[in-house]
């Protein structure tokens, strides 16, 4: 994965989440869950390490935010 922009970091409440689950599924459902809650980065790039289980995803959220602030 790519280095974390420090500008997704630049304020509390901001945070850069690396989520690992066992398919692609579960990682984008994991993701959903999050969009609702929090305004997000949105649907993540899935990412697979070769010799390591499962799928991995960076998602970047805004605790200050609502999802359903987006709608």
């Amino acid at each position: 994965m790519k280095p974390i922009d420090p500008i997704h970091l630049s304020e509390p409440g901001l945070l850069a989440l690396d989520i690992t689950g066992t398919d692609e599924a579960t990682v984008h459902a994991a993701a959903a869950e999050l969009g609702r809650r929090w305004a997000t980065s949105g649907t993540p790039d899935i990412h697979r390490v070769p010799g390591e289980p499962g799928v991995t995803a960076r998602l970047y959220a805004d605790l200050r935010r609502s999802g359903e602030d987006l709608l």
